[in-house]
């Protein structure tokens, strides 16, 4: 068993290393206007993240008065408000440019992905603020 771990470990390092290299070389031959293109999305996508990871603290007290109102409704419609704002964000980050099947899907599952995150910090700091 150890055996096969260890060969399953080196063709992973070797991939991870072949990916390394293989973009490396492709950002090396990217065209500017394509970089800095790229560069500004991560940019924009980065600040999102960071935007949905920290509202829930930032509202903390927000969180804490409508998970003391015990209300299932209530706590839906402060998720799915933090989620639609965060998605219009995303959106209003990328200059409301969602032109394609591709920038449809990566909006969704973002937001899909804010959801959960809402709904479980949410639910965690309402159940400490309870308790």
């Amino acid at each position: 068993m150890e055996l096969i771990k260890g060969v399953v470990g080196k063709i992973a390092t070797g991939l991870v290393v072949l990916g390394v290299i293989a973009g490396g070389i492709s950002w090396w031959q990217m065209d500017e206007q394509t970089r800095q293109m790229l560069v500004a999305g991560v940019e924009r996508i980065g600040l999102w993240v960071g935007c949905v990871i920290v509202w829930p603290g930032v509202t903390f007290a927000l969180i804490g008065r409508v998970g003391r109102m015990e209300s299932n409704l209530a706590g839906g419609v402060l998720v799915a408000a933090y989620s639609l704002a965060e998605i219009l964000l995303l959106a209003w980050l990328f200059h409301w440019q969602i032109l394609t099947s591709t920038a449809w899907t990566f909006l969704v599952f973002s937001g899909l992905v804010a959801g959960t995150y809402n709904l479980l910090v949410c639910d965690w700091i309402a159940e400490k603020v309870h308790s």
